[in-house]
């Protein structure tokens, strides 16, 4: 059952203003392995990997209906699988979880469902 459903969108401009006027901001929104990640791109895939997965963050906050004032950045980790698409690997919550992150134009638009494990 889904218990919960998050969609952000986020205009790209602003996450790369953000690391400009503050070098360690992917760090405060980054996890350890989404940095490495980061760090290995060039700096056109650096604003649209941070923005994307800020954005998924922004998604994952709303779907638990609380924002992100109550989860931290740090709290949530979305990684890919081998077929390049995005998982959330780690939450503060367990449920089942199902991430999409689209990029077009300046845009970046994230949307999380959380859905209840079954139990039987």
């Amino acid at each position: 059952m889904i218990i919960g459903h998050g969609i952000d969108l986020q205009d790209m401009k602003s996450i790369e203003e953000a690391m400009k006027k503050r070098p360690s901001f992917a760090k405060k929104v980054l996890t350890e392995k989404e940095y490495a990640i980061f760090s290995s791109f060039k700096e056109k895939r650096q604003v649209q990997y941070l923005a994307g997965r800020w954005s998924a963050k922004e998604a994952f906050s709303k779907a638990m209906g609380t924002g992100i004032g109550q989860v931290g950045f740090q709290d949530i980790e979305i990684l890919t699988d081998e077929k390049g698409a995005p998982y959330i690997s780690k939450s503060p919550i367990l449920v089942r979880t199902w991430v999409s992150i689209s990029h077009s134009g300046n845009f970046v638009q994230a949307s999380v469902i959380l859905e209840e494990e079954n139990e039987s």
